[in-house]
């Protein structure tokens, strides 16, 4: 079958379009804005990328065209549609699907699913799902939306079930996102997981949902799916312990068995720091993680991983040595460059947070890792579609508060950041461009900084305009 995928660029798309070509179908797909990792990927799996969604992609005639959520029926001032592509479609009555109706169909079906779900955290604790059932021999198929440097590829099929279990593993990223302009239920209700890792709820998403209560709806929607319990089900139900938002989800209805993770009373829970600590099951220690990764974040995510892990006959000690061999995700605190000073060296970042929680839980993991006389330099753009409404604005002082100083780059947003930044007084700067930006980081950095730039888009390169800025600062 050949499969035209729009919005193929997205960490979403693109692994699916991996899957795709990896179960032998002819894949092409359109998108805009391409910029890696997800585009080095594709070139190397020798897919067609076609920019833009113009209406002249018809002549490729494809069996079935597989739309992503980036697509909409939005029309352009001068009336001309902005996705042409997708009209011509609609008018001449082609097959079309969205991406997770086609996964769950064509992937899914016959599978032990595994579903990570949460408003922080899914792509990391997906990586260290598949990277601990890789670990025991368990051959899983994935699709996580990053690229994990264990692995090095966003996504792959796995080899088939390994006895005692019955089915084939497939660790999968569920998001709450809708699924497509015609599908507005979330991306998660299609995979149908046999284990849920109900990871954190906040709100998020305000183009889409109009309160916390709406996507709480949502996630219940995912619960509804997972199997029972007992003798007539096995399902699996993993939940942070710590998110009073997640207990009313289960509270709404839970037929399946929950194990939880984070909170005193948990099933699993952690002693020691965020580095380097003992995994308690139940109150007995069962595991140790000694890691680089860093922030409570990381290591309730990992609480979550090796709940999952359990499920499906990994035992948490196993899980645990893996998780030592964890190598994180691409574009989560990767280190871009170092800048060589005789009296400290400066290092930046690139991170995908963008949300301020996740903004707020990056900077305090490192700050737990520098020493005293170190700074961090938080370089964020407010990228994301709630960012971008405003919705939370004004929760961005406490996220950069354990930051020494905060850049900001304020092009696109309809609100004011230097009005949403001042309670920060002088630790807050905002530029207009990408260039008054570098200048203003380059300006401030000195010898020993952690510079960390914070987005879920390209940030326009920054990390290499940084770093070559500084290393021809006198």
């Amino acid at each position: 079958m050949h499969i035209h995928i729009l919005g193929i660029c997205g960490t979403f798309m693109g692994g699916l379009a991996a899957l795709a070509r990896e179960s032998g179908h002819k894949v092409t797909g359109c998108d805009t804005g391409v910029y890696p990792p997800m585009s080095d990927q594709l070139r190397a799996l020798g897919i067609e990328l076609i920019e833009g969604f113009g209406a002249d992609q018809l002549a490729l005639q494809p069996d079935l065209f597989v739309v992503g959520n980036v697509v909409s029926r939005v029309h352009l001032a001068d009336g001309t549609p902005k996705f042409a592509l997708m009209e011509a479609i609609l008018d001449a009555g082609l097959p079309y699907t969205s991406g997770p109706q086609w996964l769950a169909e064509h992937v899914l079906q016959g599978r032990h699913v595994i579903a990570v779900a949460g408003t922080h955290g899914k792509t990391t604790t997906t990586a260290m799902i598949a990277w601990i059932l890789e670990h025991a021999g368990l051959q899983p198929g994935f699709l996580v939306g990053g690229v994990p440097m264990n692995f090095e590829v966003s996504a792959r099929l796995g080899g088939p079930a390994v006895p005692p279990l019955e089915r084939p593993l497939f660790v999968i990223e569920a998001d709450e996102y809708d699924t497509a302009f015609f599908d507005k239920r979330s991306k998660f209700v299609h995979y149908r997981p046999r284990t849920a890792v109900l990871n954190n709820l906040e709100f998020d998403h305000a183009d889409i949902f109009d309160d916390l209560a709406a996507i709480e709806r949502q996630f219940h929607h995912l619960v509804r799916t997972v199997p029972g319990q007992g003798p007539h089900g096995s399902g699996r139900i993993v939940v942070n312990g710590l998110e009073e938002s997640l207990t009313r989800v289960l509270h709404a209805g839970c037929w399946s068995e929950v194990r939880s993770f984070g909170s005193a009373v948990s099933d699993f829970t952690a002693a020691g720091e965020p580095h380097d600590f003992d995994v308690l099951h139940q109150g007995q220690n069962v595991g140790h993680v000694a890691w680089s990764l860093s922030g409570t974040h990381n290591q309730l995510n990992a609480l979550a991983a090796i709940a999952a892990a359990q499920h499906v006959g990994v035992s948490p000690d196993v899980a645990a040595n893996a998780l030592g061999r964890f190598e994180n995700v691409k574009r989560r605190m990767e280190v871009r460059g170092t800048v060589k000073r005789t009296n400290g060296n400066i290092t930046v970042y690139d991170d995908f947070a963008h949300h301020p929680t996740a903004i707020r839980t990056t900077v305090d993991g490192l700050k737990r890792r520098i020493r005293l006389d170190e700074r961090i330099l938080a370089v964020f753009e407010p990228r994301s579609n709630t960012m971008k409404l405003g919705a939370m604005k004004a929760q961005l002082p406490w996220s950069l508060a354990q930051a020494d100083l905060a850049f900001c780059h304020s092009a696109g947003l309809g609100w004011d950041a230097r009005e949403a930044l001042a309670p920060m007084g002088d630790k807050a700067q905002v530029a207009d461009t990408l260039d008054e930006l570098v200048a203003q980081v380059t300006r401030h950095a000195r010898p020993g900084d952690h510079i960390v730039c914070m987005s879920n888009g390209s940030f326009g390169g920054v990390h290499l305009k940084l770093l070559q800025a500084l290393n021809a600062k006198c």
